[in-house]
């Protein structure tokens, strides 16, 4: 169902909640670049292997205490390589560490089929330089489905070489943009081979890579998507309202403590989402862990700088 303006329903839902700001906010113009069907063919396909084959094979042959265990730590693996590694580490560069724990860190990351490093970091800047515009590749005002995923979709003429000067200038992260898909694909095939030593048979294979690999995929995308389209839509904005940002500590619970968003619009170079000590953020523990054993140094607080 659309509106008058030509726009998704939920896209003026999403205004009117706004409410004192419904009269400043200005309705982004239709998308007019274009459709990217590969990457829709691909998200689709492992979309569809999820939800189908997941619970087509536990119905018919069943997972075991194992499997939902590998499930688990390959989900914690992945989702701190994206929050830890792509966004505090590559995108803000929160705090420093030595090259072969960046390997580490940007190879769990890699596995999320979220793109390279590169990328990822690039359009994340984009997105803190240009917040709630045309510019900003998960524009909350074009609603929640494009802010959680459509974005991914087109191809934008807004992805330029200057957000990510920086990031060039690093060789660990020109490395794993090099060996991405490699990355992608070891991320499939190491769970399959943990299942296959674990059960000992080629079905025990298939629960690892469907648990272990494209379940654990699945969840660890929509865990970031969350960052990107509710917490632009719902909870508080303690810190600043420049833009749509906000706090949400239940979302901080799915996505290892990315849901403190509008602090994290606010010093978004600070290592923490969540400041205070009872604010939920592993993502935040760890590169502290790691800061007491001397893994990361120059961790950064209260940093409003972008770039």
């Amino acid at each position: 169902m659309f509106t008058g303006a030509g726009l998704p329903w939920w896209t003026s839902a999403w205004v009117l909640a706004r409410g004192h700001m419904a009269e400043t906010v200005r309705i982004p113009p239709p998308l007019t670049s274009g459709f990217s069907y590969v990457t829709c063919a691909l998200f689709c396909a492992v979309a569809a292997a999820t939800v189908v084959g997941v619970p087509f094979y536990g119905y018919y042959i069943g997972y075991t205490l194992f499997d939902w265990i590998h499930f688990f730590v390959m989900y914690i693996v992945t989702g701190m390589g994206i929050t830890v590694g792509y966004h505090r580490l590559v995108a803000h560069q929160s705090f420093d560490c030595p090259d072969w724990v960046k390997r580490l860190a940007l190879i769990a990351g890699g596995w999320a089929l979220q793109n390279s490093a590169l990328v990822w970091g690039a359009d994340h800047i984009r997105h803190h330089a240009r917040t709630d515009t045309d510019e900003d590749p998960y524009n909350a005002t074009r609603g929640f489905w494009h802010s959680h995923c459509g974005w991914l979709f087109y191809n934008t003429p807004h992805r330029v070489g200057k957000y990510e000067v920086r990031l060039r200038r690093d060789p660990v992260i020109l490395w794993q943009h090099q060996y991405y898909w490699l990355i992608v694909g070891s991320g499939l095939v190491i769970p399959f081979c943990i299942g296959l030593w674990w059960h000992g048979t080629f079905l025990g294979g298939i629960s690892g890579l469907l648990m272990g690999g494209l379940l654990r995929m699945f969840m660890v995308l929509n865990s970031t998507f969350t960052i990107n389209s509710l917490c632009h839509l719902v909870g508080s904005q303690p810190h600043g309202r420049e833009d749509s940002s906000r706090d949400s500590w239940l979302i901080s619970f799915i996505s290892f403590g990315e849901g403190y968003h509008n602090y994290h619009h606010t010093y978004a170079r600070d290592y923490r989402n969540g400041p205070q000590w009872y604010n939920f953020d592993p993502s935040k523990w760890i590169i502290y862990m790691l800061s007491l054993t001397g893994l990361a140094t120059n961790l950064r607080r209260l940093d409003p700088s972008v770039f």
